[in-house]
């Protein structure tokens, strides 16, 4: 029996040797198979650059900036239109009536009378009904150049740059979000599959000590009871490695669908960092203007400036030239011409509520303003709080590292108590529980240090 657990003790000792990257690669490749695709931290962020829905959203609204942009840029040039129209009334729209002998001078109606027939001089006499405007045609087209616009033309330029500029900071902000979900998926997924690693040495390491108590048993120098706490333990052991297993299908179909994988068969691989945090710490002040947030909240002071400018301009005169061809055939008869024109419109009457606008929108811009210093505040207070995390992340792994070693030597002194008859099989038993529960201690200290990390290099917009 001495020797048996001797082997069991050598296995040990060889599965913690091995480095941490080592066996989650090598777990990964016996879970998902040699035919499997290995993907790594970078093909899966890039992946999720490229397939979220998120980051497909972000980049329409790119788009959608750009044409408003575009749109912007044609109010520089004359606005030209074309008008027609043509009319068929039921009867002539003008109708007048009259007289001709009345509207003739004395003078000249006596001389008419001298020498026209009395047949005539009656017709003169007689009222008669003159239509028109029963049919006709009308159609022109005008270019009109503004010259000046109250500065709507200029700031609206302006504001739609801006605009464009924000959804740019906002694909940015989404990118980040992405990055980090998908990562904290990808830490999960390794601290899954390196828990499931641990278990299966605990499964061998119970199953050979069962071999050992059975022969024992059948030898008659270890106890019944000590082979039903073995057969326990690894109920346990088998009770955790199902739950892992269903853990680990689940986060592999989210890692799939949130990074527009086309399976989930497929197997990560990372170089295990555990550099000291102080090789990544960034001044708070220094990293602000960099950060996506920050950049964000100025251009908002910025777009709040523009539209009180723009405020303004509506209540501004306008002027403009312009140029225009027309042609019409109201009288059976068709007639062109061309003219040029000048326009001023000036808001009289707007300036009652244009002016409590233009208060508006300055309170606006100073909310604005205000919202970037108080925010910039709480921006340099999330550095610093991120920093305080993987500092304290980073301890943790440390200290977990040291019970791994602690625990090792335990369950070491308790395979020779055991094996020297002074040690209770549950004393070794309760060994080999703690030095797995260190080991996983370990795993997850690891993942939540990677979490850290990550939420402090987004902080600082890096």
């Amino acid at each position: 029996m001495k020797e048996g657990m001797k082997k069991i003790f050598i296995a040990i000792i060889a599965f913690v040797s091995l480095p941490l990257s080592a066996r989650i690669t090598a777990s990964l490749s016996s879970e998902s198979g040699a035919g499997a695709a290995t993907l790594s931290l970078e093909q899966i962020l890039d992946s999720a650059r490229h397939n979220n829905i998120a980051m497909r959203s972000a980049r329409h609204n790119i788009e959608a900036a750009r044409q408003q942009r575009k749109e912007a840029f044609t109010k520089y040039f004359p606005n030209v239109t074309a008008a027609g129209a043509w009319f068929n009334a039921t009867r002539d729209m003008a109708e007048i009536t009259v007289t001709p002998s009345e509207k003739l001078p004395p003078q000249v109606a006596a001389d008419l009378a001298q020498v026209l027939p009395p047949s005539a001089i009656m017709a003169l006499s007689t009222p008669t009904s003159i239509s028109m405007l029963k049919s006709g045609v009308l159609g022109g087209i005008t270019a009109v150049q503004p010259v000046f616009a109250g500065g709507k033309i200029v700031n609206g330029n302006r504001l739609a740059k801006v605009g464009e500029e924000v959804s740019q900071l906002q694909l940015q902000l989404s990118e980040n979000e992405v990055e980090k979900n998908a990562e904290q998926y990808f830490w999960q997924l390794a601290s899954l599959q390196e828990k499931l690693k641990t278990v299966h040495a605990a499964e061998k390491l119970l199953s050979d000590i069962h071999k050992d108590v059975d022969v024992a048993v059948r030898a008659g120098v270890a106890m019944p009871n000590d082979m039903l706490q073995v057969q326990l333990r690894q109920n346990e052991v088998e009770s955790q490695k199902l739950r892992l297993q269903n853990g680990l299908s689940v986060v592999r179909m989210l890692l799939s669908q949130y990074c527009g994988l086309r399976d989930t068969a497929f197997v990560i691989t990372y170089q295990a960092d555990e550099a000291s945090p102080m090789l990544s710490h960034s001044d708070p002040q220094q990293a602000l203007s960099g950060t996506a947030e920050y950049q964000l909240l100025s251009k908002q002071v910025e777009a709040a400036d523009l539209q009180r400018k723009m405020a303004i301009g509506q209540n501004l005169p306008t002027v403009g030239v312009g140029v225009g061809y027309n042609y019409q055939d109201l009288l059976n008869k068709g007639r062109s011409f061309g003219m040029v024109f000048a326009t001023v419109n000036v808001p009289i009457s707007d300036w009652w509520g244009g002016s409590h606008d233009i208060k508006r929108k300055k309170i606006e811009q100073q909310k604005a303003m205000e919202q970037l210093d108080d925010n910039s505040e709480l921006l340099k207070i999330r550095m610093q709080n991120a920093w305080n995390g993987v500092q304290e992340s980073y301890q943790q792994l440390l200290l977990a590292r040291r019970s791994i070693e602690q625990a090792r030597e335990n369950l070491r002194l308790n395979r020779n108590y055991y094996n020297a008859g002074t040690s209770r099989m549950s004393d070794l038993l309760q060994a080999q529980l703690l030095y797995q529960q260190a080991l996983d201690k370990r795993t997850d200290a690891f993942s939540d240090y990677q979490n850290k990390l990550l939420e402090y290099k987004h902080s600082i917009g890096e």
